[in-house]
């Protein structure tokens, strides 16, 4: 069984695969493909930014768990969690009982710590890629391939989380974003499981969209979600980062999930109307600092565009995603309500 490891720096021995995150960014190939934990989990390197985690002979509880990051390369803190996860792997700490699908996504955008290079990754999932020629297509169909083979096995458990940073602060720090899919509803098991990882609401999607969850959760039937983690200014570290990391080791270690009847579902809110951006004369007409679920009083100007202006029209509005620079065409900010 292949045992390279490296030294970190308290001392600990860990995989070279765990190093999965410093191999992507310089762009290597790990020297083995193929290595193994003390306690026999095996770890093998798919592709850039991919490793697969398989538990020990007779460990394995039945869930297929995919956790991606990197999307966007400047989100930071989501690239952290998963590597601060993938080490803790690789140094014995965590002892998988469910196979992972550990990603990522997007490796050019991620060594020039830019949102993108070229195509906005996240707008090309759910077969979107196919009139796309560009590489940021090209990444969407191979992480696609890749999910399609990790869960074609019937019959398991199958989640997905999505770690993304909206950049900017938030009343409420941490939230996820529920993809639609036709005819189900969102179980309150999987709301509740959101809770307990530190996550305080949801956005639930009524409409399709082309995000990485949204295709794990139309195409394969998973329990997918987009989380947009606390944001931390430097050299702090907000407690709800140790909520979401303390919960995912629960999950790949098959822990007990403790009385999730005991906790609140985080407040569920659903879209209203999209901001978009339809010419470079758009015009966002809020302060650049405003956090994300920032209420907003009726008859509040949001932006203007070539004559067109968006105005509050809904009682109890709140602001999400409010970001200028996007491409012509793409959403530049979203209206949300509490969903009754």
């Amino acid at each position: 069984m292949a045992r390279t490891v490296t030294t970190t720096t308290d001392g600990a021995e860990m995989l070279a695969l765990g190093r999965l995150l410093a191999l992507t960014v310089a762009g290597q190939v790990p020297a083995e493909s193929v290595q193994f934990t003390d306690d026999g989990a095996r770890l093998q390197w798919l592709g850039e930014g991919a490793l697969e985690v398989t538990p020990a002979n007779g460990q394995d509880t039945g869930l297929d768990l995919v956790l991606s990051a990197g999307v966007h390369g400047c989100e930071l803190i989501p690239i952290e969690l998963l590597d601060r996860l993938i080490q803790a792997i690789g140094r014995n700490e965590i002892r998988p009982r469910a196979r992972l699908l550990l990603l990522f996504c997007n490796p050019p955008a991620m060594r020039q710590g830019v949102r993108r290079v070229g195509s906005d990754l996240n707008r090309l999932f759910c077969g979107r890629h196919a009139d796309n020629l560009s590489d940021e297509a090209s990444r969407a169909a191979q992480l696609e391939a890749w999910v399609a083979q990790f869960f074609s096995e019937s019959g398991r458990r199958r989640w997905h989380y999505d770690l993304h940073s909206a950049m900017r602060a938030s009343k409420l720090p941490q939230f996820a974003v529920c993809p639609w899919v036709p005819d189900r509803e969102v179980s309150t098991e999987s709301l509740l499981r959101l809770r307990q990882a530190a996550v305080e609401a949801v956005l639930v999607q009524e409409k399709p969209s082309g995000t990485f969850s949204a295709h794990t959760a139309t195409r394969h039937g998973a329990e997918a979600f987009t989380l947009e983690m606390a944001e931390a200014a430097e050299g702090t570290w907000p407690d709800c980062l140790d909520g979401f990391l303390q919960a995912a080791r629960h999950w790949i270690e098959a822990a007990p999930s403790g009385q999730l009847h005991m906790q609140q579902p985080p407040k569920a809110f659903r879209l209203s109307r999209e901001i978009i951006k339809r010419s470079e004369r758009f015009a966002l007409r809020l302060p650049a600092d405003i956090e994300n679920f920032t209420a907003l009083p009726i008859g509040t100007l949001l932006a203007e565009d070539e004559g067109v202006r968006w105005v509050v029209e809904e009682p109890d509005a709140h602001i999400l995603f409010p970001l200028a620079d996007v491409a012509i065409g793409e959403r530049a900010g979203l209206i949300v309500v509490p969903r009754g």
